[in-house]
């Protein structure tokens, strides 16, 4: 909607000012925070270990390299980067939200997690880093909470070294009509109750569901990121399209 009226913008199916939204975003995760592994668990079955696994070997992180984990939250990526770049290496761990930055701060430090991993807050609209200064950046579940996407997606190229990789994890669009019913019923009757029950919260998984629904599906978010300046980008669809890993290079 920000391309059509820079003014307003989507929270959910709710039309918003645009500067308002990610305040409203904010609140949704300093309301979840505390409890968002376990919720990760329930609501996808565990899968979402899954989902990441992938991604971390779609991204071919070694050691030496600098890696920033966007939207990091509370750091399984991370983690995992972390032993794999090694102590020649550096992980950013950013994320826009203070609250989901102290737990996941707080719980990479109890695994001993330390050394070559710093903790960022930062806007991935306007990301505070040097140009060309990453080999590998990835964005788990946290493009589609972002006001202006474009912004944000130019923002990754340009900390992007040249030959750098910038992988997108998000909920996408299911590919088949059964699968998209089941979901559907799933997104908008479950979850809500599963929030309510565990963080005592159904307002912030209503626009978990919503947002989803919103969020440009693959085809879209492709071209998105060739206009952002990428290329050789693709995309690989997991649990039916549910959710699908994009890939994109800056040379």
């Amino acid at each position: 909607m920000s391309e059509g009226d820079p003014k307003n913008t989507h929270f959910g199916y709710k039309t918003v000012e645009s500067e308002k939204k990610a305040d409203l975003v904010a609140d949704v995760f300093h309301s979840v925070a505390a409890k968002y592994d376990i919720m990760n668990d329930v609501m996808s079955f565990g899968v979402h270990r899954f989902w990441k696994r992938h991604t971390i070997a779609t991204a071919g992180a070694r050691p030496g390299m600098k890696v920033l984990d966007l939207a990091g939250g509370t750091g399984d990526l991370t983690a995992k980067f972390s032993h794999l770049v090694g102590d020649r290496g550096q992980v950013i761990l950013a994320d826009i939200n203070d609250s989901m930055l102290k737990v996941g701060r707080t719980k990479l430090r109890d695994k001993g997690v330390v050394g070559n991993v710093d903790y960022v807050q930062a806007n991935a609209e306007a990301l505070p880093f040097p140009d060309n200064y990453f080999d590998i950046i990835t964005i788990a579940f946290g493009l589609r909470n972002v006001t202006d996407k474009d912004a944000a997606l130019r923002s990754m190229r340009r900390v992007l070294k040249p030959g750098g990789k910038l992988l997108v994890l998000e909920f996408s669009k299911p590919q088949h009509e059964v699968m998209r019913k089941v979901y559907d019923m799933y997104s908008f009757k479950v979850l809500p109750k599963m929030g309510a029950l565990i963080t005592q919260d159904a307002d912030s998984y209503e626009y978990l569901a919503e947002s989803i629904r919103m969020h440009p599906d693959q085809d879209t978010l492709k071209q998105m990121m060739v206009d952002a300046g990428f290329e050789q980008v693709d995309y690989t669809n997991m649990t039916d399209g549910v959710v699908a890993l994009h890939r994109g290079y800056k040379f």
